[in-house]
């Protein structure tokens, strides 16, 4: 009966936490279709998989010194929020009863979350919406802890990804995607994360890089200039994200329909048309067709359309991809105006990114858009006459970017201030690298030939004598052959 296009009409409690037995029936599965649930359950294994893409494009463009633990840091998000998650992150979040600003503890410890329709859908259940939900909730720390590059400390880390997804976090999606939540209350439109996920990590990258200080050799005036070790690494975690983005966005809709399919179309788009945009701009100076450029302009794009894949038509998705390759390009100047060693660009890519979606959202939002997935009903933005819309989104950028950054700002100085927890390696151990300081480990072997090859070449007494007539032999041969 689960598989049926017809479902039965959920009867349980609704109005609080339950986990579905009020129902009375023994097959919890009747109340939601069979597809839905594959859906979703695919989706949340495509945004899975964003993350550690999240780790090999920050890896790539970082310096090879600091690329594994970049890699590490997000693997670690993953882990980290995954239980802050079951522990209390999705109560506090995705809780049926709360406040306007945060959930309560009705669903701690997964408590509950079972067969109840979700705050998010009725098409799908608590558990099933826990698990999509968790996957968002993983990836926006992941975004965000890419600003500790060259100079932070692992422990310090994996203790703020915890405190940052519960005091920042949490409340940001409470208010943007519960029911409850002041900005959606408000009538603001953010349909797969342009505030809570984009924003937010934008804000806090920036807070993050404030607070813990410029790297060593930082010049105002021309950053730290190096060029990005790895760029096939930056050209895997493009394709681990642009094809996750399609869980991100279409499984938004939290249902197989065609509101789904849309999501999936322009995402797709944007992410095209904003690579082909930043790597014109690129090209404009260098005249070289830049990859890297390429990459990066996919990602403004698949920002950008994120709180609108829903929404908007295909044709908008399109100023999507420009606007948002434009703006998030020239967005990388910010950090030099501001005097902030933000080396990645994560405010630029995804705190712009973020804003720019949100403010084209309120503009291009379509109401039949929206009701593709046959039950929405919004007022849309300005293609649909409706202007106060703008505003709605003005406000909840401006909520978000500000909550994010103040209150990371004082996470991080509180941190600073406990034995144990100091930010920053120290100037050794930075010179030397974070992968060697606190991992021990390297991304390439070859670095550690090159930099210990004490340890592996032998003396000159060691060198066997050249066998005289053997084929290849030389005066090149007598020292030991280099591995790579």
């Amino acid at each position: 009966m689960s598989a049926s296009l017809y479902v039965t009409p959920y009867n349980g409690t609704t109005d609080g936490a339950d986990a579905g037995y009020t129902t009375g029936v023994t097959d919890l599965n009747q109340f939601y279709e069979s597809g839905d649930f594959a859906w979703i359950m695919t989706c949340a294994a495509l945004v899975l998989l964003m993350i550690p893409g999240v780790g090999f494009f920050y890896s790539g463009l970082a310096r090879r010194k600091s690329a594994l633990s970049l890699i590490m840091l997000a693997m670690l998000s993953i882990a980290v929020v995954d239980f802050q998650w079951f522990f209390w992150g999705y109560s506090l979040t995705f809780s049926h009863t709360g406040s306007s600003f945060i959930g309560d503890l009705s669903n701690f410890g997964l408590m509950k979350t079972l067969a109840q329709p979700s705050v998010g859908s009725t098409k799908i259940p608590d558990l099933l919406f826990c698990l999509y939900q968790g996957m968002f909730a993983a990836i926006t720390p992941a975004l965000a802890i890419g600003a500790a590059v060259d100079r932070a400390r692992i422990l310090p880390c994996i203790v703020f990804i915890f405190v940052w997804a519960t005091i920042v976090y949490d409340p940001i999606a409470y208010w943007t995607w519960n029911a409850n939540g002041w900005s959606f209350v408000m009538g603001g439109l953010d349909f797969a994360g342009g505030t809570p996920v984009h924003i937010s990590s934008g804000a806090a990258a920036l807070a993050f890089s404030v607070m813990i200080g410029k790297r060593t050799g930082y010049a105002k005036s021309a950053g730290l200039p190096y060029r990005p070790h790895n760029v096939t690494h930056i050209v895997l975690g493009t394709v681990f994200l642009w094809v996750g983005w399609f869980g991100f966005n279409g499984g938004s809709a939290l249902a197989a329909n065609m509101r789904a399919v849309m999501a999936c179309i322009v995402t797709h788009l944007a992410a095209s048309v904003g690579g082909i945009t930043w790597c014109l701009l690129d090209y404009r100076l260098e005249k070289k067709w830049s990859v890297v450029g390429f990459c990066s302009g996919a990602i403004a794009g698949l920002v950008a359309i994120t709180p609108a894949a829903g929404f908007v038509t295909p044709w908008a998705a399109v100023i999507f991809g420009i606007v948002g390759g434009i703006g998030c390009n020239f967005a990388t100047k910010l950090k030099f105006i501001m005097g902030v060693d933000e080396a990645l660009d994560i405010f630029a890519v995804h705190g712009i990114g973020g804003i720019i979606g949100n403010l084209l959202t309120g503009l291009f939002a379509a109401d039949y858009i929206a009701a593709l997935d046959g039950f929405t009903s919004i007022p849309g933005g300005w293609i649909n006459h409706n202007y106060v819309q703008l505003g709605y989104q003005i406000a909840d950028c401006v909520a978000g970017f500000s909550y994010s950054f103040v209150l990371t700002c004082v996470i991080l100085f509180l941190m600073n201030l406990i034995p144990g927890l100091s930010l920053r390696v120290s100037a050794e151990n930075e010179e030397l690298g974070v992968d060697d300081d606190q991992l021990g480990e390297f991304a390439y072997d070859y670095v550690e030939l090159q930099r210990h090859t004490s340890d592996i070449l032998p003396t000159a007494s060691e060198v066997p004598a050249p066998v005289a007539g053997r084929a290849g032999s030389s005066k090149s041969s007598e020292g030991p052959e280099k591995m790579v």
